[in-house]
Order: C-alpha cells, then structure tokens, then sequence
C-alpha cells in the first residue's frame, strides 16, 4: 500500500541519536531549607560579633553575611537579641560536641583534656561570647538572657569536664578544682584576644594536668 515496512522503521530508528533522560532535581523539603536558612544565619551572627562587636552587628549585616535576605532573618529572629543570643548556645552546643567526639570512650588523658578545655576559650566562639558579654553589662533588656545562656552553657561545660577528667565530685574540693579549671581557660581565653602566647599556654597546660593529677588521684 505504499507505506513503510517495519524493517525500514527500525533501520530508521536506529539513526536516531539517544537523547539522554534529564535527572530530576531531587525536591528539599521546607523544613530542610529552613533549617539550612537557620544554621547560616547563626553561623554568620557569631562571625559578624567575634569580627565587628555588638555595635557592628545588625540583623542587616548578619543577612548579607548569611546570603539572606533581612526578611528571611527575621522570619526566624522576631529581634537582634533573639538572634544573637540563639547564635552564641548553637555554637556553644557545636563546641561541647565536638570536644565530647574528640574522646568517644569518656574519660581521657588528663593532659589532652585539659587543652581542649583550653581551646575552648581561643577561638572566635569565645570572642563572639565576650563581646555579648559587654553588651549586656550594659544593655538592660540584653543581660537577663546572657545571664541565662552563660549560665547554661557553664554548667554543660562543667559537666563535660567532669567526666572527661573522671574528677569525683563528692570528694571535697574536687569541684572547685574543676571550676578553678575553667576559670583559669577562660583567663587564658582573655590574654588571647590581644597577644597569641601559645608557648606559655601550652606551659599552664602542662603544669596544670599535673596538679589535677595531685589533685583528683
């Protein structure tokens, strides 16, 4: 009848060059950019307070900084305080994780730990902190929930030392021996700010493991 025979279809069909299938982008849930949104704005919030202090760091800056617009930001944070405050206890949490994941089994040699202690209190975490510490002494509406977070964290700071170090706390001083501990860290956190003395850090490092050693059995 004058049409194409199915050998001929087939012979042309084989010229037909493959047109590869497009993948589909795989759909991110709400839920998961938002917390994507979340996370790089906290991020930012403690980047902007350790490099610029209270004073430099407005919402607008931190969402520039964050690739966010400064809506978004306050989509997730009704005020700077709000912002500023959840920034610091996120990464405050990051830090005691990651110090936990340095010694999986619990309990370590007192020396390492009393270093990562240390580091605690050297990085731009510590910075950010100080600088909303100031703040505060001078904010009304800012120092009760400072107060709070540094409350918080101090306490799951502490707790962490406890157990890293094996320190039994129903053994008088022993406690204290462990806060004398932080506090000193926090102390070198401060000289840090403004000279990087890290050959006598790792000194007070060092003597100091031996004295909770004495101390803690």
């Amino acid at each position: 009848m004058g049409g194409v025979s199915t050998t001929e279809e087939a012979e042309d069909a084989s010229h037909i060059p493959h047109v590869p299938r497009i993948p589909r982008v795989p759909h991110v849930p709400k839920q998961d950019r938002s917390r994507a949104t979340r996370q790089r704005l906290l991020a930012a919030a403690v980047a902007c307070l350790a490099e610029h202090g209270w004073a430099g760091s407005t919402v607008s800056v931190v969402a520039e900084r964050a690739g966010v617009s400064r809506g978004a930001a306050q989509h997730h944070f009704r005020t700077r305080e709000d912002l500023f405050t959840a920034a610091v206890e996120y990464v405050a949490e990051e830090r005691s994780t990651a110090l936990r994941a340095l010694f999986p089994q619990g309990a370590a040699d007192r020396r390492a730990v009393v270093a990562a202690l240390v580091d605690l209190y050297t990085g731009p975490l510590f910075r950010a902190a100080l600088h909303l510490w100031v703040a505060a002494s001078n904010e009304d509406q800012l120092r009760p929930r400072v107060t709070e977070l540094e409350a918080r964290v101090g306490r799951e700071t502490h707790r962490i030392a406890v157990e890293l170090l094996a320190a039994d706390e129903s053994r008088p001083g022993v406690r204290e021996t462990v806060q004398g501990l932080l506090d000193m860290s926090r102390g070198l956190g401060l000289a840090n700010l403004l000279t990087d003395d890290g050959g006598r850090r790792e000194r007070v490092v060092a003597q100091w493991s031996v004295l909770l050693d004495e101390a803690l059995g």
